[in-house]
C-alpha cells in the first residue's frame, strides 16, 4: 500500500459559514411554511416546511466533513472501504462527509511518550483522548520505553536490560493498513530485536568470544560496548518495521543489571577480580623497588651482601611494601652476621 497525499485546500472555514447560512436559511424556510401552512397557504408554504424539515434532520451530515489538522499530524481517510489518500498539513479541510479516518492504533497506550493512559497526567489523557476520538496519527517523534526484560547473554548469564526507542511514522498508508496495530507491532519487533542482539554478547569482557560472526575473538560486551549495542539493537528493529511505514531514529540502553539470583555472585566475582588486580599492581611495584633498592646498594658499595643476606632483605621489603598493615620493624644493636 502506498500513501497517496491528498494536496487539498484549506476550505473548511468556507464551508462550515456556508453550511451555517443555509442552516439558518432553512430555520427561516420551516417558519415561514409553517406560519403560512396555519394561515391556509398553499403547497408552496408546505415545500418550504419540507425543504426546512429535511435540511435540519439531515443537514447535520455535511457537518462530519469538517477536519482539523495540528502540525505533524496526519489523516489517513477511506471511502466505502477504499483509501482515499492522506491529508498531511495542518489546517481546516472539508472533505466527503462520508469519508472516514482510520487509525487502528489511535486507542493503544503504550509506555512512551505522548501515549501514556496514566490517572495522574489529566492534561495528557484529554490530549490522548481527543486524539483517539479524531483517528489522528502523530508524525512526531516518540520515545519507545520497552519493560525490562530478562534475556540470558551469550554465556548463559541471565541480565535485565531496557531500551528506549525514538520512532516516528513515515508512511501512513503502511502503518493503517499493512499491519494491524503499528504500535504493538513495533513494541513486539523492539522485544525481539532486543532478545535477537544481546544473546550475542556477553555482559561483561569475556575471553574466546566473537561478537561481531568474522570468527575471532573480541571484546565486545554489553557493558563495554554500549553504544555498539544500541547501533544493531536500532538496526534490527528498523530491517523489521519498515514494511509498517515506521522509521527508527536511535535505540538506546536504559537499564542494564545481572538478574537478582545471580547478582550477589557476580558482583563478589568483580569483587575477587578487582582485589587480584590491584594485588598484582602492588606486587609489580613493590618488586620493581626492591630490584631499584638492591642495584643502588651495589652501585655504591654501602654494604656487600651474600646470596643469603640478599633474599632475607627482599623478603623483608616485600613484607613491608605489600603488607595490608604497617611493618613492625626490629632493630637489631648488633653485629649483621
Amino acid at each position: 500500500m502506498e500513501e497517496k497525499i491528498l494536496n487539498q485546500k484549506k476550505n473548511g472555514m468556507a464551508m462550515l459559514l456556508l453550511l451555517l447560512v443555509i442552516y439558518a436559511a432553512a430555520v427561516a424556510c420551516l417558519g415561514i411554511g409553517i406560519g403560512g401552512t396555519e394561515n391556509g397557504g398553499g403547497a408552496l408554504y408546505v415545500a418550504l416546511c419540507v425543504v426546512g424539515g429535511v435540511w435540519m434532520a439531515l443537514g447535520w451530515i455535511l457537518f462530519c466533513g469538517l477536519k482539523v489538522l495540528k502540525p505533524q499530524e496526519a489523516l489517513v481517510l477511506t471511502l466505502f472501504g477504499n483509501y482515499v489518500g492522506t491529508l498531511r498539513e495542518a489546517g481546516f479541510y472539508y472533505v466527503n462527509p462520508f469519508s472516514s479516518a482510520v487509525n487502528p492504533a489511535a486507542k493503544t497506550r503504550l509506555n512512551q511518550s505522548g501515549d501514556v493512559g496514566d490517572a495522574s497526567a489529566a492534561a495528557a489523557q484529554a490530549a490522548n483522548t481527543a486524539e483517539a476520538v479524531g483517528k489522528r496519527i502523530s508524525l512526531k517523534v516518540m520515545t519507545l520505553s520497552n519493560s525490562r526484560q530478562k534475556i540470558n547473554d551469550c554465556l548463559g548469564n541471565p541480565v535485565e536490560i531496557g531500551i528506549a526507542v525514538m520512532w516516528r511514522v513515515v508512511d501512513t498508508a503502511k502503518a493503517v493498513f499493512n499491519v494491524d496495530n503499528y504500535k504493538e507491532y513495533l513494541s513486539l519487533q523492539c522485544d525481539s530485536a532486543l532478545r535477537e542482539i544481546v544473546r550475542i554478547y556477553p555482559y561483561d569482557v569475556a575471553p574466546g568470544v566473537d561478537t561481531t560472526g568474522d570468527g575471532v575473538a573480541d571484546e565486545g560486551s554489553l557493558r563495554g560496548s554500549s553504544e555498539l549495542v544500541a547501533g544493531r539493537i536500532r538496526d534490527e528493529i528498523s530491517q523489521k518495521v519498515t514494511e509498517a511505514g515506521l522509521e527508527i531514529i536511535e535505540a538506546r540502553i536504559t537499564y542494564l543489571a545481572y538478574a537478582p539470583e545471580i547478582a550477589a555472585v557476580m558482583l563478589q566475582r568483580q569483587q575477587a577480580s578487582a582485589i587480584v588486580d590491584a594485588r598484582k599492581m602492588i606486587v609489580d611495584g613493590a618488586v620493581g623497588m626492591v630490584e631499584m633498592a638492591l642495584e643502588r646498594l651495589n652501585e655504591n658499595h654501602t654494604v656487600e651482601l651474600d646470596e643469603e643476606r640478599k633474599a632475607a632483605m627482599v623478603s623483608n621489603l616485600l613484607v613491608v611494601l605489600c603488607g595490608n598493615r604497617d611493618a613492625q620493624p626490629v632493630v637489631n644493636s648488633g653485629s649483621l652476621y
